[in-house]
């Protein structure tokens, strides 16, 4: 009976063995979308915080120029500049679509989902490593 069982065993054990493959690399994937998404989106939120404190920096800068400008009426100027800021806010806001989300959305799907070429070029890069 061993010797008609033991294909079916071995089959069996190659199957396992597969499916624990394809699990490993689904965690490796995963793992390195997830690490790369972390990293930029840190790196997004730096670049926002540094520039967010020069616009700041300028801003007030802008408002005591033109406040003495305006013969230091600072109010006034103070408003000049936040209607500024609103009106850029305003064109952000919408136009985010073009800007934001079609520029998003393909960087996280190509990071999770990575196209069929990468896939042939890194396994052409791993049978070209195992022949001598």
């Amino acid at each position: 009976m061993s010797e008609f069982t033991r294909p079916a065993q071995e089959t069996l054990e190659a199957a396992r063995e597969y499916a624990d493959a394809k699990a490993d690399e689904l965690k490796l994937q995963v793992a390195k979308g997830l690490s790369e998404s972390v990293t930029k989106i840190i790196v997004i939120l730096v670049l926002v915080l540094v520039a967010s404190t020069f616009l700041l920096v300028l801003s007030f800068g802008l408002i005591l120029l033109l406040g003495q400008l305006m013969g230091g009426n600072y109010a006034l100027a103070a408003l000049l500049v936040a209607l500024v800021i609103a009106i850029i806010l305003a064109v952000l806001y919408f136009c985010r679509d073009k800007l934001f989300k079609n520029t998003f959305v393909p960087v996280f799907v190509k990071l999770f989902f990575p196209l069929d070429d990468d896939k042939a070029e890194e396994e052409s890069e791993v049978q070209g490593d195992s022949n001598p």
